[in-house]
């Protein structure tokens, strides 16, 4: 009965193993931005990925701070140094039109593009025998990257760090109608007026040339030299990407189309679980008797580098402020600093954040930043700078959680009464406190949804059966152009036609008339 047992276990043992083996994938996860904030978004799905048993690889310019059961950590540090020029002038180029951000915006991409790609890490990488189950690439201005899905022969996931834009939502399909989806770089709402529809049209219609017609053919060449053994063209390649995560979720944002391979995982980096924070800053906000604002501009955006007009306006404005202040500021030393102000290169700020005592936040409005505030229930004034930040504080100024203080115009005075109008403002804390309830009301977490869409893909071999027939359609055929003229065209030919005859017929008749009256006035004209 024992050898039994013993027997029986072990073969419960093996067959558990083996459906363990079966079970666990191998994934490339490429996170190029030498953005933390995006790093941030990344390394959460690859950690989630981890563990839930799969093999995780991770190529980024940052490396893991210490190491993680089954992620091999890929650091290609060069490219922080070929990105730091341009995070550097983000300040500078705000004041720059539009079109030109977004000129330099895709050059920047084409740089960071090819440098990983030409990284000796990467290089031995491509070259190895190395085998994944799936390839999951940030969608951030690289597109040539998505080679390496095909490369290893294996299906590619998108993941939207940015929300939701042309850049990921051509990969699957998803709609994007301009009458009510405003562009990511847009501050216009849902709901536009006639003169911001005609605006967002123009520049939806823009970008489509820009990137058909410029930016894509260079992200094409790129891809053929990084990868001339791909059997797929490049444009083929990028509408068969299997999954797109988004960043986003629609009670952040506002209701609109995605195709059923496009989901919203909006949040997913956040700490659902308040860790202790270090003893310093734990006293200085428990000892705050009006409560704490927390202050910072994110990752990229840099508080010593600010402008001195800029930062004097910032000391003048804490100053006057009954409540404590905590600043994300990158040097050890302030001139000015008031007592009131506790300054600092590395807050922890999901946790921060989540201190009941901390009554407001400070923002560059960027998208990780606000979903973290509106989780933890904090309504925030936003200094946007560049990118979705303005849309972002466009919607929490909507939805009446949120106060915008244009950077160009910021000063003392107008920073300090946003302060005071967003913390004197109690509809404000009760909103934003709607909204965290509403964005938590979910059947389970956005890391949990991310895993199981990244495993369902993988288990499927790419889910082709969640494709969309849009991808195989031509432009005048997606817009049904063809079936328009044809239709449309036809209805108006024959309206022609019709319009012609009853002309024609018209003047027949008004012909005939003037003849039969012409011939009774004859008779008479012979009488007289």
């Amino acid at each position: 009965m024992k050898s039994l047992s013993y027997k029986t276990s072990f073969a419960a043992l093996l067959l558990h193993c083996l459906l363990s083996c079966v079970s666990a994938y191998n994934y490339l996860v490429v996170l190029h931005t030498a953005a933390r904030s995006h790093y941030h978004v990344g390394s959460a799905l690859a950690k989630g990925l981890a563990a839930a048993g799969h093999q995780v690889t991770i190529v980024s310019p940052f490396e893991l701070k210490k190491p993680i059961k089954n992620i091999r950590d890929v650091p290609v540090p060069s490219i922080l140094a070929a990105m730091q020029g341009n995070i550097a002038n983000l300040l500078t180029s705000s004041k720059q039109p539009i079109i030109k951000q977004i000129i330099n915006f895709h050059h920047m991409g084409l740089n960071i593009t090819e440098f990983l790609l030409s990284d000796p890490v990467v290089v031995e990488l491509i070259n190895s025998n190395q085998t994944y189950d799936a390839v999951i690439s940030e969608v951030f201005l690289n597109e040539a990257h998505f080679g390496l899905a095909e490369h290893f022969n294996a299906p590619l996931i998108g993941l939207g760090t940015f929300g939701a834009i042309s850049w990921n939502t051509d990969l699957v399909g998803t709609p994007s109608p301009p009458s009510y989806v405003p562009h990511a770089l847009l501050k216009f709402s849902d709901h536009m007026s006639l003169v911001e529809r005609v605006a967002n049209l123009a520049f939806v219609s823009y970008e489509y040339l820009f990137l058909n017609f410029y930016y894509l053919p260079h992200q094409e060449a790129i891809y053929k030299k990084h990868f001339p053994n791909n059997k797929q063209d490049f444009y083929e390649m990028r509408k068969n990407t299997a999954l797109v995560l988004l960043n986003q979720h629609v009670s952040l944002s506002f209701p609109r189309p995605y195709s059923p391979n496009m989901i919203e995982v909006g949040g997913m980096h956040i700490n659902r679980k308040r860790q202790p924070l270090p003893k310093d800053i734990e006293e200085f906000i428990e000892g705050a008797k009006h409560g704490v604002i927390y202050f910072s501009m994110g990752s990229n955006l840099k508080s010593k580098d600010l402008p001195l007009e800029k930062r004097q306006a910032l000391l003048d404005t804490f100053s006057q402020l009954k409540q404590r202040v905590l600043w994300k500021f990158e040097d050890t030393e302030l001139p000015g600093k008031p007592k009131n102000v506790f300054i600092s290169d590395w807050f922890p700020q999901d946790d921060i954040l989540a201190h009941e005592n901390v009554i407001a936040f400070i923002t560059h409005g960027g998208l990780l930043s606000t979903t973290e505030s509106i989780y933890h229930r904090k309504p925030f004034v936003g200094i946007p700078i560049f990118g979705d930040q303005f849309l972002n504080m466009a919607r929490a100024e909507q939805n009446g959680y949120g106060v915008t203080v244009n950077y160009v115009e910021l000063t003392a005075p107008k920073l300090l009464a946003a302060i005071e109008r967003l913390i004197g403002d109690p509809e404000a804390t009760k909103k934003v406190q709607d909204m965290s309830d509403r964005y938590r009301d979910q059947p389970e977490t956005p890391l949990e949804r991310a895993v199981f869409w990244v495993e369902h893909v993988t288990r499927h071999k790419g889910a082709k059966y969640l494709r969309s027939a849009s991808q195989d359609l031509g432009f005048i055929q997606y817009h049904n152009l063809d079936a328009i003229l044809i239709l449309y065209g036809g209805i108006i030919f024959v309206l022609y036609c019709l319009f012609l005859l009853i002309r024609r017929v018209w003047r027949l008749l008004q012909e005939l008339f003037i003849e039969r009256a012409n011939d009774k006035a004859k008779p008479k004209a012979k009488l007289n």
